[in-house]
Formats: structure tokens, sequence, C-alpha cells
């Protein structure tokens, strides 16, 4: 086991304790490792030392007693790589046995390890698929063989992971193996060449030689983290303390590319970009790094182009969200807007009345509170609710009031059926109408940042305008826009599947027991109600999370009824059939 090295990436972190030592799930990085290694029947451990070596050494005999171990210091950790370690291991190792080479900084799932007893194969590796958030080395399989290693320097800007998979720095090595070919070369490597490379460069080199073959175990999404900087950290305590799943997910809000987790709580677009828009992407990415984007007025015409509309009267925000303080300062007077309803619109304005969405919206409801208020919020269709309404209706509204602001969220709009509100009023303005639209849910890009405000209302747009930065969305997001005029078939294909799948996915949950109603909806989510008590949503949540890593939204607490609801997000069919399962079982399992 190499625990040598002082963890840079882990500063500041690791200038306080060894990585290795850091608790997790109730245990250490260290102590878990070792504990797999007893259920797999190994008695005795080397582990190669370095960095805060009294430390380690009195962790796992004070934890496990002393005769389990062997311990052998690498003086020269600071100023060498795990090649040198991996050389002065194997030097103690008992030459008649074969190795498990594990590195310190990896938590895993026992059952892991369980293919590497009794292996008849030579010499393995445990290997999983390259996933967004994995870093280090990586390999080629061709037939159940590694065929070729690549170093992180190996790994330049024009190289291509998907392919290849990632190795868990878990290794079974023949005895003979090691002590007549493995061996000497690290030290010949480390002697006459580098000693501050990777022993990775050395597999490489001999898995190129048939007679040297490194066999291939691929876990197939199994659990582990390797814990290298901070951020990793944080996955890690995702991955093993499940208890702590919802707390970790609540705090971030997003920001959950490097976790294993299906989410059905933040919406978008699945079937949108496609794999020829990721294409480009990839390959203008480096360009787009190192080039500022257009000004305002240009990003303005560039997306009018896109929605279809005259570009004096779009101002391009970066996301949605960005308008919610520009329009709490500039819209003001008495305020109504739907309850519940996304937050945003209770944070901008905090004093305003609500009018109830039951689900469902009574049409004559809004026609009287419009004559009674400045500005009136519809958000159409309505997150959670999925209530939507006719767009002409809205237009008509907004007409026989001229006196009132309607400030209109169309984020869902394209999933709906109705035609953008926006649409109609090129066809016939009406200066009290602002649109307000987040891209991300209906273009599959909420990392992107985009979206935009429409009105015909000239002092409005130009106050905006006015508050706006000088760049204020990246280069990457106005290359995407300019992709859209090229993929507008694609976008509309995409959305036609998403209602497909919404239809779907509504059929799966009216089948699960202990669902009450699925309501309809008008963008890509649904708003389940369950039966039993309030507490049932957030107990449902737990377990998801728990036994499955599926993550969904709990909004009982949006409504006045004491009903539990989930809204859930609609993905692809195989994750929307999982997903109905995996609620049918933790509804069945959640004892009340």
């Amino acid at each position: 086991m190499l625990a040598a090295g002082f963890g840079r990436r882990m500063r500041p972190i690791s200038e306080r304790t060894h990585k290795a030592l850091i608790p997790i799930g109730g245990t250490t990085i260290l102590a878990r490792i070792v504990e797999s290694l007893q259920d797999l029947g190994v008695s005795r451990v080397t582990v190669v030392t370095g960095y805060r070596a009294e430390e380690v050494r009195d962790h796992l005999e004070g934890r496990f007693g002393a005769e389990r171990f062997q311990f052998v210091d690498n003086d020269r950790f600071a100023e060498t790589n795990n090649i040198v370690s991996l050389a002065l291991g194997l030097a103690h190792v008992d030459p008649d046995e074969d190795v498990i080479l594990v590195e310190c900084d990896l938590l895993f799932d026992r059952s892991l390890l369980a293919g590497l007893a009794g292996e008849r194969r030579r010499n393995v590796a445990l290997l999983d698929r390259y996933r967004t958030g994995m870093d280090g080395t990586v390999v080629s399989v061709d037939g159940g063989v590694l065929t070729e290693v690549f170093p992180p320097e190996a790994q330049g800007a024009d190289f291509s992971y998907h392919d290849k998979f990632k190795t868990l720095n878990v290794y079974r090595f023949d005895a003979l193996w090691c002590q007549q070919t493995l061996r000497p070369l690290l030290e010949v490597h480390a002697r006459e060449i580098d000693d501050t490379c990777y022993y990775e460069v050395v597999l490489g080199t001999l898995v190129r030689l048939p007679e040297h073959r490194i066999e291939a175990q691929v876990i197939d999404g199994g659990l582990w983290s390797e814990v290298d900087d901070p951020v990793d950290l944080e996955a890690a305590r995702f991955h093993f303390e499940p208890e702590s799943r919802a707390a970790l997910l609540d705090r971030g809000r997003g920001g959950r590319w490097g976790l294993q987790v299906t989410d059905f709580s933040l919406m978008h677009n699945v079937h949108f970009p496609t794999p020829a828009m990721l294409a480009a992407l990839r390959h203008a990415l480096p360009d787009l790094l190192s080039s500022y984007g257009s000004a305002q007025q240009v990003l303005n015409e560039k997306l009018s182009w896109f929605v279809g509309c005259d570009p004096a009267r779009l101002q391009v925000l970066h996301g949605a969200s960005q308008a919610f303080p520009l329009l709490a300062g500039l819209l003001g007077g008495t305020v109504a807007v739907p309850s519940p309803t996304f937050g945003e619109f209770e944070r901008a304005f905090p004093d305003a009345r609500t009018y109830r969405d039951a689900p469902g919206v009574a049409t004559d409801e809004l026609d009287d509170l419009a004559g009674r208020v400045d500005l009136l919020v519809v958000v159409n269709p309505n997150n959670p609710t999925g209530t939507t309404l006719s767009s002409p209706g809205l237009h008509e509204l907004i007409a026989r009031h001229p006196a009132t602001t309607f400030l209109v969220d169309e984020s869902f709009i394209e999933f709906s059926g109705e035609p953008p509100l926006a649409s109609l009023l090129e066809e016939a303005p009406l200066d009290n109408a602002v649109v307000l639209v987040s891209l991300s849910k209906t273009l599959g890009v909420p990392g992107i940042r985009l979206g935009y405000l429409y009105s015909c209302r000239e002092d409005l747009l130009a106050a905006v305008g006015a508050a706006l930065p000088i760049w204020n969305v990246s280069s990457l997001a106005e290359f995407f826009v300019e992709l859209l005029l090229k993929f507008r078939p694609e976008l509309a294909a995409s959305i036609e599947r998403t209602a497909v799948d919404r239809k779907e996915l509504r059929g799966l949950l009216l089948d699960v027991v202990g669902v009450a109603e699925v309501h309809p909806s008008g963008g890509n989510f649904l708003l389940v109600d369950l039966a039993g008590p309030a507490w049932l949503a957030g107990a449902v949540r737990e377990r998801l999370l728990t036994d499955e890593r599926i993550e969904v939204k709990d909004v009982t607490a949006r409504f006045d009824a004491p009903v539990p609801r989930l809204r859930v997000a609609v993905r692809g069919p195989e994750d929307n059939r999982r997903f109905a399962s995996a609620l049918a079982e933790s509804l069945a399992a959640v004892p009340w």
C-alpha cells in the first residue's frame, strides 16, 4: 500500500493531516482499505510511508495491531514520485507471494476487491469507464487486456476519453512477474531515467509486449472514489456517507457532474444538444476559451435570429436569473405572483400578494386580479405544478388591462404545445408585456447560462441593457447560439421526444402503488401526489438517494395542503422506467 506522498492537491487539508487519515463515513480512508483487504483474506500489509509516517504507523497499529504491517520508509518522498515508493515496497514483500497493490487515497465498496481473491490470472487491473470528474492515468482495453497506458502527461489537447478506462490504482500482480520483471524495471527507470514519474510509465511499456499482459477487470460503475483534492473529498462523502447526500445536494443546488447521481430534480432537455453539436463544441473549445465574446448588441441580434423577433425587443441574459434583481428595481408598485412558483419571484418581490395555483389557475381570478395590481407575474407553464395557460388567451388578458404590467416567465413554453407569447407580440405588440425566458430547460444546457428578456417597452429594455456588463455571456454561450441556427429540426424533434417521454412517465407513475395523482403538465416535469402523511415525500427522497442514488425534488412545503408531493423531471425512457421502479420500492419500504 502506497502512502508516502504529501498530497499537494489536497492542500490546505493535507498540511494538517495525512490525506489517508481524513475521516469519511465513520472511519478513515486508510482504515477502510485495510478492512477491505482483511475481508479478502490478506493477513500482511506492506505500507510505504513518507509524509507524516509516524501518524500513519500509529493509526494502523493502534487500530489493527502491529503484527499485521511492515513499514517501509521512502525518505525521498518529497523529491520523488510513486515509482520509487513501489520499487521500495516490492523489495520488501515475500518474493513467493502474489501482490495486491493499492494506493492510499481510494475509497471503494469492499465487494470490488472480491474478484482479486483466488485469482488465476497472472496480472489484473481494476478499471472503470471514464467519466467526467476523473483524472490521472487512463488505459485502452482490447479483448479484455490493457493495450495502452496513458499517464496524465500523455493526455494532450487532442486526446479522446470516450473509449478509455480509468485505473482505480488497484492491481494484482503475479509473484514471479513482480520480482523478475516489474521491480527491476522500476528500479532501473527510477535510477537511470526519471525518479519523478508515475509507475504507470513502466506498466505502459510492459503492456505493449504480449508476454507481459495485464488483464482488465471492469467494475462497470461500482462505487469508488479517488481522493486527490478537496472536490474529490466532497464527492467521496456523497458516495460513502449516504445519510448526508440530501444535505450535500441541497447545499450545492448544482455542480453534480462529479457525482454518480441520476437527477430527477433539475429540469433540462435530455435529448439536446445532439452528438454533432457536442462534437462541434469540443472542437471549438480551445478557440472559445481564448476568445472574448461579442458586445450586447451583437448578442441580441444573434439570439433574435433564433427566437424570430425584432432584436430591438430583446436583451440576452446570463441565464434568466440575471433578470430578477434588475426587474425588482425597474418594476414596482403592487405585485401579485402565483403560489407556489419559482422561488426567485418571491425573493425579487418579497411584499407581493399571491394567487393560488392549486394545481390549476382560475382565469377569471387572474382577470379580476389584473385590474387591482400594478404588476402581475404569470409563469406559463408554472413550476412546480405544470399548470399551463393558453398563450392567445394570455395575450387577450394582457390587452384588456393596459394599465397593468404583465411579467410572463415562459421558460418551459416549448414543451407545452402553446405558441411563445413573443411570437404573438411580434404580430400584435403590447407595451405592458415583459417576457422572461430561461433557455436551459429547452436547450438542455443549464451549464451555459443563457436566457433573454423580451418586451416592446423600449425604456425597460434600455434600462436593462445599461445595467448589463460589457461582456455579459461567455464565448461558449455565444457560439452555442450560432449552432442553434443550424440545428432547428433536431431541437424540434427533441421537444417532441420529451413530450412522448412525459406521457409515458406519467403512465408509469400512475401505476405505482402509493401514488395518488400525477398532474398533467405543460413542462418537462410532473407533479406527483403521494398517498400518505406530509412527511412521506421527504422520506421517499431520502431513501431514493440512499439506496439508488436518485435525486428528486420534495415540494410538499410549497403548497398549503398537507399532501406529500414530488416534482419529477422528465428524462429518457430508460431512466424514467428505473425511477418508476425505484419509487415503487421506496414507497413499499418506508415504514409508516
